[in-house]
């Protein structure tokens, strides 16, 4: 399959019967363009974090909803590792087939050597449905998170750990400061 092909996404969609709406547009290069295409869509965008233990040896995607803070801390620690940074662009493309910009959970079917940990937010998990990039961040698609959970995940052989995503860091008051 080609990497960083929408129209092969939607064929591999398809061929595993999950249903999905799509649409072309500008390049989404914020949250906020983000937002305004899940409205037409019909659902949230989700976002998606590329991250990696500090020696580039253990690689995670990250689910969150479009609004929920982010700190590496907190996620690190929920998850049990120490010092979780931004993964680099060379494994990004080699592991999920995608740029900056672009990432999405749907590249999990070129990370054939599962090396990619998928860590889901607990609010994302229970969305009926929500909006990724099929690979490229000029088409949008939306589908049932379910559809996502049981068809898609279970065709690329990953294991989503669920985790709950509160925007603190664990054990201090009010969040990091």
């Amino acid at each position: 399959m080609e990497r960083s092909s929408p129209q092969a996404i939607y064929d591999l969609l398809r061929e595993w019967g999950i249903a999905f709406e799509s649409i072309q547009h500008a390049e989404a290069a914020t949250m906020e363009d983000c937002k305004a295409i899940g409205a037409q869509l019909g659902a949230p965008f989700c976002k998606n974090l590329f991250l990696a233990n500090r020696q580039q040896t253990e690689f995670f995607l990250l689910l969150i909803g479009e609004d929920k803070k982010f700190r590496t801390a907190e996620v690190s620690k929920k998850i049990g590792r120490s010092r979780l940074s931004f993964g680099n662009e060379e494994k990004l493309y080699q592991l999920l087939g995608v740029h900056p910009g672009s990432i999405s959970p749907m590249g999990l079917v070129f990370d054939a050597g599962h090396e990619v940990q998928l860590l889901i937010d607990q609010d994302v998990a229970a969305l009926e449905r929500f909006c990724v990039h099929p690979c490229r961040n000029t088409e949008s698609l939306a589908l049932s998170t379910a559809d996502f959970t049981e068809i898609f995940l279970k065709k690329t052989g990953h294991l989503p750990q669920y985790i709950e995503i509160t925007g603190e860091i664990p054990g201090t008051e009010g969040g990091e400061k």
